[in-house]
This record gives structure tokens, C-alpha cells and sequence, in this order.
């Protein structure tokens, strides 16, 4: 159980940051997050799923956790940092306009410091899930 603490904090962490996502967030009037339950509640869901498993049923949990991170990781990238990179632009400016920037600019998207944040979070339980994955069992 002491090895599986830092992945268990870490996706504590994420599951609190990812559940302001389905609150809706604001902060001295700008938007930290919208509300989109009906956006992204289904994939709330099933993160709470994953992470309920890894904590209950070993190795099955680690790699369904593991893998649902990546997928998550990758998806995160595809729609937010592909997109600051690649363009279009507009539609992702528009779109996050009223949310709380690191980097505000009017030429590219840049994702809010909510996202930022959700990214690194996932990279952190993404690594922790690996590196947990790593380290041998010395309970016997």
C-alpha cells in the first residue's frame, strides 16, 4: 500500500480538479471552468470508475487507470494543444474567451489556466500510475 499513496494522491487531486468541470467555476467574475456535465459527465464517470479500481482490484486497476489516462492525456492534447500548434484558432478563441488566462492572446488559442492545470494533473497521475507499475513488491 505504500507505493500506491503518491498515485492515489495524485488522482485524488485530479478527481477534485476534474470535478470543477462539472460544478462550473468562476472567480472574481472570470471563468475558471464552465459548467459541462453534459459535455464531459460521461467521462467523469468512467474516471471515477478507473480510479475505483485501481484502488480495489491490483493489477487490473493499475492498467485500466493507466490506460484510461493515456487515452485521456492524448484526447486533452488533440483538442487543446494541436490546436495552439496547428490552428484553426477562431472557433477555441471564441469558444474560451471568457475563461481565466495564463497567456492571453487574440492570434492563438492558448489553453486557460483551467486546462493547463487538468493537463498537468493528468501527466502527474499519468507518470505516477507508470512508475507504481515499476516498483517491485517487496512484501513477500
Amino acid at each position: 500500500m505504500r507505493g500506491k499513496r503518491t498515485p492515489i494522491i495524485i488522482n485524488s487531486l485530479l478527481l477534485v480538479w476534474f470535478f470543477l468541470d462539472m460544478l462550473g467555476v468562476s472567480l472574481a467574475g472570470k471563468v475558471l471552468v464552465t459548467r459541462s456535465w453534459q459535455d464531459d459527465g460521461i467521462f467523469f464517470l468512467f474516471y471515477i470508475a478507473a480510479f475505483i479500481c485501481f484502488i480495489f482490484k491490483g493489477k487490473l486497476g493499475r492498467i485500466i487507470l493507466t490506460g484510461f489516462l493515456f487515452l485521456w492525456l492524448g484526447l486533452q492534447t488533440y483538442f487543446h494543444w494541436f490546436f495552439t500548434i496547428f490552428g484553426p484558432w477562431e472557433g477555441k478563441i471564441r469558444y474560451f474567451s471568457d475563461t481565466i488566462k495564463l497567456f492571453k492572446s487574440d492570434l492563438i488559442y492558448i489553453p486557460d489556466l483551467y486546462h493547463i492545470i487538468l493537463h498537468i494533473l493528468i501527466l502527474c497521475a499519468l507518470i505516477s500510475m507508470i512508475r507504481y507499475k515499476s516498483i517491485p513488491d517487496n512484501s513477500n
